[in-house]
């Protein structure tokens, strides 16, 4: 089985709904995103997938966060916008384009982060 692993980020505002302590207040983050691609079969360039396009693919998701508040949405509506429903919403959204796609991780800070990834 073979993985490769791109990073890319993106900067945004949000505030933890149903949440008592000071993430209840509007705050931002500069998000690192993870994104896992694995597989058991490499392309005629003896690669899983080509990283341009998993970037390209990635960074079309994010755009759709980037400097925004992820509270205001739609998709988010009424949600409360934690890292783990971020990631979950990255996965999403980059699955439709990228199959061989395993999971996802976003950091919003060095050293905390969640992880969104299906079960086979």
């Amino acid at each position: 089985m073979y993985e490769i692993k791109t990073q890319a980020f993106f900067a945004a505002a949000h505030h933890l709904l149903n949440y008592e302590g000071e993430c209840e207040n509007q705050h931002g983050h500069n998000w690192m995103v993870e994104a896992y691609v694995k597989g058991d079969t490499l392309d005629k360039s003896n690669i899983l997938i080509d990283y341009k396009v998993l970037k390209r693919e990635l960074n079309a998701v994010l755009d759709l966060l980037d400097h925004k508040d992820i509270n205001e949405l739609p998709e988010f509506n009424g949600e409360s916008p934690s890292s783990e429903m971020i990631a979950w919403f990255i996965y999403g959204k980059l699955k439709e384009k990228i199959v061989q796609l395993d999971k996802i991780s976003v950091w919003e800070t060095q050293t905390s982060c969640a992880t969104y990834y299906e079960e086979e």
